[in-house]
């Protein structure tokens, strides 16, 4: 089978295929033959190595992550064989763009017949998160929200989600004309271009009595910036760091009753099972009868992982990259 990892850091060109014997599922585990991979942009952060920030240094070599959706073709030991023959979808951590992935039982996501398989790709990783980090900051009903990042894959989901969870007012930030037109065309009441010095002030003319929720997967100066929106008893949720560095927040940016929130999927899976696997089925609905939209930006054959890394790269990306094996 073709798989693909990196055995230096660098840009997209480190990302070789390369052949491998077709992994044998362990306990706990099955074998799914993929049928489409999702790509994650944190990948690309993790593929540059320590240049993009101590906490993208792991060791070589390295291999993408991926939300993959598939057919269950084998069962480790502690699985259920009755699951081979299933279409799921999954986090993969390890060797996610291959024909043939490794995931953890546990966690697999059944497909209904109706959703596709760039609408499948969301359900294990980026869904699930834009709702949790919603609720993590604790949004109540009519309440205004900031989601930075509102064109990526999670971020056009949570523009979405916010308005079916009861927001007021969503604004939405982005980098280009059209992401700020495709924010506006999946929930969002306001796009503001971040990449303008102005950008807090603009959000502030959006929401002159500030922001209640804001959803940061930036950090650094962007995270800094977003806490002086918040209004008494604002809540910012940080769950990434495309900056490279959460960023160093002072005590006294949150002496007006504001908190700072840091949200890990494999964390609140660890801590809330249960509710973390109901919540991947309240999805799963949302997204079979339409009420949530998935956007693919474009579909790439497996040997093209190059190509999906230069556009996560550049951040021209209009939701999810999907590679096809």
């Amino acid at each position: 089978m073709r798989r693909v990892r990196y055995h230096e850091y660098g840009g997209p060109e480190v990302l070789k295929v390369e052949e491998a014997d077709v992994p044998v599922p362990g306990e706990g585990q099955v074998l799914i033959r993929a049928t489409a991979i999702g790509a994650n942009f944190v990948d690309t952060k993790f593929r540059r190595g320590p240049s993009a920030g101590t906490l993208f240094d792991l060791p070589l070599p390295g291999s993408p992550t991926g939300d993959v959706v598939g057919t269950v073709e084998a069962t480790g030991p502690g699985v259920d064989p009755g699951l081979v023959g299933t279409r799921v979808a999954a986090l993969a951590e390890k060797d996610a763009f291959a024909d043939f992935v490794l995931a953890d039982a546990a966690w697999l996501a059944p497909v209904p017949e109706n959703l596709d398989d760039g609408a499948a790709s969301l359900l294990p990783s980026p869904a699930p998160v834009a709702l949790r980090v919603l609720r993590t900051g604790r949004l109540a009903a009519g309440e205004t929200v900031l989601v930075h990042a509102a064109a990526g894959t999670i971020g056009h989901l949570a523009t979405q989600l916010a308005k079916l969870e009861g927001a007021g007012t969503v604004i939405a930030t982005a980098g280009s004309a059209a992401k700020l037109d495709f924010a506006r065309a999946h929930g969002a009441d306001v796009a503001v271009d971040y990449t303008r010095d102005d950008w807090p002030e603009r959000v502030r003319a959006a929401a002159p009595n500030g922001v209640d929720v804001v959803l940061d997967s930036v950090g650094g100066a962007v995270l800094h910036q977003s806490v002086d929106l918040l209004v008494p008893f604002g809540r910012v949720v940080a769950y990434g760091v495309a900056s490279g560095e959460f960023g160093e927040i002072p005590v006294v940016s949150l002496v007006g009753l504001r908190t700072v929130t840091a949200f890990s999927l494999l964390a609140w899976r660890a801590a809330a099972p249960e509710r973390a696997t109901a919540e991947v089925a309240e999805l799963t609905g949302q997204l079979a009868y339409g009420r949530l939209r998935g956007s693919v930006h474009t579909r790439l054959p497996l040997d093209e992982a190059v190509a999906a890394h230069r556009i996560l790269d550049s951040r021209a990306q209009l939701g999810r990259v999907l590679l096809i094996p």
